[in-house]
């Protein structure tokens, strides 16, 4: 549809127009057409009221110039005559014998009524009688009444005439002024009806329209306040209340969209663990023998007598097949998923045993290690292996990290149970924080670190609908937040 098209759909659309065009419009019709009938009515009374005048007036006169006519006096005719325009309003009168001569007149009057059927009807029945004629060229009323003789025979007629103009002078000047009074309240009407409409409804429309263009995605709320009348603020409640469902619609389907991704995320990760571990799998298999042989070779070779440098060469052999050896097991301890094997467990307990462990650890002597909030019941549901395996690793990332001292404490955070790892070591620069977790990925020097304690970390928690966080240590080194669901007791 063309904007112009749709504009004036718009404009003829509109309740102002409705109300004009269904009741205003036909009001004034009915009111107009009222008006008509009611002056019709009026002109024709108003026609019998002047007749009435004028046969009243020639009744009056009749007399005198019936005696005047049977005396021939031409004296008191012509005074009779002159009297009947001193009693009303008439344009003419005239005395005609019974043969329709005329014998006086005054003003506008016929020369010969000989051939006038009204005259003739009047002289047949000795009735009055009139009707509108043409007079020296003008329209007229002409009343007719018979002169009777003191013996009762008719013997002449007595003419009274009146322009038609003087019947319908009135008429017309009431009629202009009901056009003007009809066309004044017409506009008036008109005029209350837009002005009353935009004051009570139209306004509160418009700003009730206003208000909801402005509700969009993220913006369903509408602050506006309701106004006008109570139609209008029901709707306006209506409005509201669509405007709440679709809030929460919005944020439901927010909420979905997170869940499916964060779904779509954890099966995306488990079935690229899978594949990994997988190949893991194949990985330690292929390798174990292979490196089962070379340690086996190593230590026939260790028991016969070397020389210092055989022997050197042959004790690198010996870490370096330990150290293999240790990639795949972490690559296992990595990729290993065992989530049938959970189970209720107190984590206190789990941790005092990765801090016994941990004080026998290589990489743990020489640091001093604390403890804090053990004295807890620290409920979670875990694999018990892969809970102090995930521990455990943290700790002795934190001892090699650190100068002197490893504090590990517990801590509840709502609904789950945060074990906090701290060292005064260096810390862990915060760009890198989110890359620690990536498999293979070290800060370490090459040959002193796998990269993949923190990724089997990482790996458990997810496990278990954890998470990891790092941060700073109040010393200036790396804290490490791992964040356990709390197990939930029915």
């Amino acid at each position: 549809m063309k904007p112009s098209l749709r504009s004036a759909g718009q404009v003829f659309g509109s309740i102002q127009i409705t109300l004009v065009l269904s009741i205003v419009v036909p009001l004034l019709a009915i009111s107009g057409l009222a008006i008509y009938l009611g002056f019709g009515a009026v002109e024709k009374a108003l026609n019998e009221r002047l007749q009435e005048d004028l046969e009243l007036v020639a009744r009056a006169a009749s007399g005198p110039l019936s005696r005047a006519m049977q005396e021939k006096d031409e004296l008191v005719i012509g005074d009779s005559l002159k009297s009947i325009f001193r009693i009303g309003r008439v344009s003419g009168a005239s005395v005609f014998d019974k043969d329709g001569a005329r014998i006086a007149s005054l003003g506008l009057a016929d020369t010969d009524v000989g051939n006038s059927a009204s005259a003739e009807q009047v002289i047949n029945s000795g009735e009055l009688g009139g009707a509108f004629r043409r007079v020296d060229g003008q329209s007229v009323f002409s009343h007719f009444t018979p002169l009777v003789a003191d013996d009762g025979r008719i013997q002449g007629l007595l003419q009274i005439t009146r322009k038609r103009s003087d019947f319908h002078e009135l008429l017309t000047s009431s009629r202009l002024w009901a056009a003007s009074i009809w066309s004044a309240l017409a506009i008036t009407i008109i005029l209350v009806v837009v002005l009353g409409h935009y004051g009570t409804v139209g306004r509160h429309v418009s700003r009730l329209l206003g208000a909801m263009e402005e509700l969009a995605p993220g913006h369903w709320q509408l602050h506006a306040e309701p106004s006008g009348p109570r139609e209008l603020r029901q709707i306006y409640g209506g409005v509201r209340d669509m405007g709440q469902r679709m809030a929460r619609a919005e944020e439901e389907i927010q909420q979905r969209v997170i869940i499916e991704r964060q779904l779509a995320e954890r099966l995306e990760y488990q079935e690229k663990i899978a594949m990994i571990g997988r190949v893991a799998g194949g990985v330690a298999h292929e390798l174990g023998a292979p490196l089962n042989v070379i340690q086996g070779r190593a230590n026939i070779l260790a028991r016969h007598e070397l020389t210092d440098e055989q022997r050197r060469q042959l004790d690198d052999i010996s870490y370096q097949v330990g150290r293999m050896t240790t990639i795949i097991q972490q690559l296992l301890d990595c990729f290993r998923h065992v989530p049938d094997s959970r189970r209720p467990i107190s984590l206190d307990t789990v941790l005092k045993d990765v801090l016994a462990r941990a004080g026998e650890d290589e990489k743990c002597r020489g640091k001093r290690m604390l403890s804090q909030g053990f004295d807890v019941d620290a409920r979670v549901r875990a694999e018990p292996v892969r809970l102090e395996l995930a521990c455990l690793n943290v700790v002795r990332n934190a001892c090699q990290a650190a100068r002197a001292e490893v504090t590990v404490s517990l801590h509840r955070c709502g609904n789950e149970w945060e074990v906090r790892v701290e060292d005064d070591g260096p810390g862990i620069a915060t760009e890198k924080r989110d890359a620690v977790f990536e498999p293979f990925y070290s800060t370490r020097p090459a040959g002193e670190g796998t990269g993949l304690g923190l990724a089997m970390v990482s790996s458990v928690l997810k496990e278990h609908s954890g998470r990891i966080e790092i941060g700073s240590s109040e010393s200036g080194g790396c804290r490490m937040s791992l964040y356990w669901p709390e197990e939930t007791v029915v």
